[in-house]
């Protein structure tokens, strides 16, 4: 006899592979301010780039709010419950629009460090796993 076929266990979960590319950002959020000089950059890239970003990304949502006096900045949400914030003062044209691929390419996972990874070993011990039931019992 055989088990009973769950609706819930027809379902597929998306995931990356040889068929299929799942993008790990799912919003894209722009906040800068009207007023202050050093948006100003920020103002006139989403008033000439952003149709064209939103365009040729239609799977993240693009957002653009309204921060009042203070710096702009551009904030990416992934998939992963996780978020990058970029701070955009000071920066021109060209280095938005690479900061804005920078978090459109990221998969948003934390930054590892290179230098001292831990060694993990697939094999045992040399001596073998210690275990207290195994060891001798101390004489008082």
């Amino acid at each position: 006899m055989s088990s009973a076929l769950l609706r819930g266990q027809l379902r597929s979960f998306p995931a990356n592979g040889h068929v299929a590319f799942v993008p790990q950002i799912r919003k894209l959020v722009f906040e800068c301010c009207d007023r202050w000089p050093s948006s100003h950059n920020t103002r006139h890239f989403l008033l000439t780039n952003l149709h064209n970003i939103a365009r040729q990304n239609p799977h993240v949502e693009v957002v653009v709010r309204q921060r009042i006096h203070r710096e702009p900045i551009v904030r990416g949400f992934y998939v992963n419950n996780r978020d990058k914030v970029i701070p955009l003062n000071g920066l021109s044209l060209p280095e938005i629009t690479q900061k804005t691929k920078l978090l459109l390419d990221s998969s948003g996972a934390k930054i590892k460090s290179l230098k001292r990874r831990n060694v993990e070993s697939t094999t045992e011990a040399a001596r073998g796993i210690w275990s207290g039931l195994h060891a001798k019992r101390p004489t008082l």
